[in-house]
């Protein structure tokens, strides 16, 4: 009688998958929290136990071999299939879910992000949670490749059919500059132009969004600085070192140089951003939006309330939804 070949398992499925769309394993590797030496082995016996060569692993970047192609279209199926079951079992009662994976922008891990893991280990009595804080494309980008189960993100721009969003906050965009540098008597945007734009990073989303809105105003503002950190920039801000363009929940986040600036609407036409709770459509039935439900109040008396009492001008451009 000859060898029989091995099995298929869900997870060799996932390396595949993982392996295929960063086209490295390496890359898969880093994805799945896995060595390269373990991703290589479960590809070896995915590829024993299908009878066939998947990916042309000696190729840089690796390639999906025409068996690979195949499978790979079935794989997505198979996962699919497979997050739902997981999803269904799960909601079929809330105390049989054993691991839940939350991504959140940095904004919220403070003020914000504790309380909802709270809330939420209330209801999910014996869930391990798994919490991964970034920039809201990065957190996409997890939430695609299935490492993440639901994402609390800025909105970007148009929604992908493979996702269900359920937005939570709308706030507007806002200038800060160093304390008493503005004179109230002038025109608001001629005294900022005398100072230096400190700049959001253009390698994150909000960064582009403030650019591309500047873009659209006509203004082309020379910058020296262009900082990833909300507390480094509030920083050189509160120092007299040049002004910014942020959010409210930017300021709450680093409230600390709260006595070093002053805080004005923008002077342009209005700019918003909406934060959102964000999942694989149909995947976890009503848990996305029963989060989005729980998060309303959190972000009410964590970020809004307290924003408004310091600004009350921020009434109108921050609000729940």
């Amino acid at each position: 009688m000859g060898e029989s070949r091995g099995r298929i398992t869900l997870w060799g499925i996932e390396v595949f998958m993982a392996a295929a769309d960063e086209r490295s394993i390496s890359a898969a590797a880093r994805r799945l929290g896995a060595s390269p030496s373990a991703v290589s082995q479960q590809l070896t016996n995915l590829e024993g136990a299908v009878g066939a060569t998947l990916l042309q692993r000696n190729a840089r970047p690796i390639r999906l071999t025409p068996a690979g192609e195949i499978m790979h279209r079935r794989a997505q199926a198979i996962l699919d299939e497979a997050a739902q079951a997981r999803a269904e079992l799960a909601m079929s009662h809330l105390s049989t879910l054993t691991r839940f994976r939350l991504g959140t922008i940095e904004d919220l891990e403070a003020d914000v992000t504790p309380h909802l893991l709270t809330h939420m280990a209330d209801d999910l009595k014996g869930c391990q949670f798994l919490l991964e804080t970034g920039a809201s494309h990065d957190l996409y980008d997890q939430l695609d490749a299935r490492t993440l189960d639901i994402i609390v993100a800025s909105e970007l721009g148009e929604g992908d059919d493979w996702t269900e969003v359920h937005p939570v906050l709308r706030e507007c965009f806002v200038v800060v500059a160093p304390k008493g540098a503005i004179r109230p008597e002038r025109e608001l945007l001629r005294e900022l132009k005398r100072l230096p734009l400190i700049q959001y990073t253009q390698r994150h989303y909000m960064g582009r969004l403030i650019s591309a809105h500047l873009a659209r105003e006509g203004l082309s503002l020379p910058y020296r600085f262009e900082l990833d950190s909300y507390h480094s920039i509030l920083a050189l801000v509160g120092q007299g070192t040049g002004w910014s363009i942020l959010t409210p929940l930017a300021l709450m986040r680093a409230r600390r140089f709260a006595d070093q600036i002053d805080v004005m609407e923008l002077p342009l036409a209005p700019l918003t951003r909406t934060i959102s709770v964000t999942a694989r459509k149909g995947i976890l039935q009503d848990m996305p939006a029963r989060i989005a439900a729980r998060l309303k109040p959190v972000l009410q008396e964590a970020v809004v309330a307290p924003a408004i009492a310091r600004h009350p001008f921020l009434a109108s451009g921050l609000t729940l939804l």
